[in-house]
């Protein structure tokens, strides 16, 4: 049996990640959560998620911060970043790839959205997994 992928989320609104988390095990995902960016870089670490859902806009330890941390550490370089914020500014989307995160997806947005990301960059992150390991 496939073992169902790790998903990390991070969102200082609790409501946000209950909804999420909700939507994504019913999903058949495993979720962890964290509540800012200190936190994400400590789950990250220890429990190696199989992609990290990352808020920008977090207390203390903001997610652009976290997001560079993560991408310069060997331990979580390859952990692929979907941001989720509500900044749907233009040059939010670059700045948070040039922050590291692997993809962007503005807030509110549906849970099928999300999902559909989430999928397109599990599917991305495996077939670049499999061709290093050949």
């Amino acid at each position: 049996m496939k073992k169902a992928p790790l998903i990390l989320l991070v969102d200082d609104f609790e409501d946000n990640r209950e909804m999420y988390a909700m939507f994504l095990t019913h999903s058949g995902f495993k979720v962890a959560e964290a509540a800012n960016g200190q936190e994400a870089i400590e789950q990250a670490f220890e429990l190696l998620p199989d992609l990290i859902v990352m808020d920008l806009s977090l207390p203390g330890l903001d997610g652009w911060e976290a997001t560079r941390r993560l991408k310069g550490d060997a331990r979580t370089r390859h952990i692929p970043v979907l941001a989720l914020t509500s900044h749907a500014l233009e040059g939010f989307s670059e700045g948070a790839k040039e922050a590291g995160c692997d993809g962007f997806i503005t807030k509110p947005c549906l849970p099928d959205e999300l999902m559909a990301e989430i999928r397109g960059m599990l599917t991305v992150a495996k077939k670049s997994k499999s061709k290093s390991s050949t």
